[in-house]
């Protein structure tokens, strides 16, 4: 499967909180940090929770 990296673009203050959860669980912590996961389809419904505060791109 590819891989897709998510990046947090939006701070964490006044969110709900299995939206926080959502995001920490994910690995992000700060605003503009980065990770690269492996796409599925856990990972699909976590970025979709949180669809306004990341950006999603497909890595090779």
């Amino acid at each position: 499967m590819a891989n897709i990296k998510i990046t947090l673009v939006k701070g964490l203050m006044s969110r709900l909180p299995n939206q926080v959860r959502t995001i920490k669980a994910l690995g992000l912590t700060k605003r503009n940090s980065s990770v690269i996961k492996e796409d599925n389809p856990a990972i699909r419904g976590m970025i979709e929770t949180v669809a306004h505060m990341v950006t999603v791109e497909e890595v090779k």
